[in-house]
């Protein structure tokens, strides 16, 4: 049974299975009328909120982080897929022990030249699934409050000790993908 977060909830990955390892991170969304075309990213950053180095931002331009413990599986530009339409792999006892957090990310292609928000899509979500039994560990479903928003952090997974938690940011802006990479840099 998987967990439906609310904005600023959070979990400890760890302690819903009795060893995670690897993870999948989902998206999907579905089409409203115009075609918008949501990307993913992650940022994988140290402790002090920082990227690491420009290597450690996995997005469509850069499918794998340099530890390959971050892995993009490639850009789905339509929302068309059947279920996750963008996925992101992260191998969390592989990843560079300088990392303390990943920032899931998603912004709109584009948005601003062509007047695209998150208003203009449904069922958008991001979910946490455990890759070796696929259970879903959470989802988190978006609300209607990023709807002039074009690029939001919908969640953090955060390492703690030896432990990961999620925690469903929801921090949203006008952006654009520059923006959060500003954010991050």
């Amino acid at each position: 049974m998987s967990i439906n977060l609310k904005k600023g909830g959070s979990i400890n990955l760890n302690k819903e299975m009795t060893r995670l390892n690897k993870v999948l991170i989902g998206l999907g969304w579905e089409q409203t009328g115009r075609s918008v075309d949501l990307d993913a990213s992650v940022f994988i950053l140290g402790a002090n909120g920082r990227l690491l180095a420009e290597e450690y931002f996995v997005f469509y331009n850069n499918l794998k982080s340099p530890d390959r413990a971050v892995e993009h599986m490639g850009d789905n530009r339509t929302g068309s897929a059947e279920d996750d339409d963008e996925i992101i792999l992260a191998n969390l006892e592989s990843i560079t022990p300088n990392a303390q957090e990943l920032a899931i990310c998603v912004s709109i292609h584009d948005a601003v030249n062509r007047g695209h928000n998150f208003g203009l899509l449904k069922d958008a979500y991001i979910r946490v699934v455990d890759v070796e039994s696929k259970k879903e560990i959470t989802r988190y479903d978006l609300d209607a409050s990023h709807f002039i928003e074009n690029a939001v952090v919908f969640a953090k997974v955060r390492k703690s000790g030896n432990e990961w938690y999620f925690h469903a940011a929801s921090q949203g802006s006008m952006t654009e993908l520059q923006g959060l990479v500003d954010m991050f840099l």
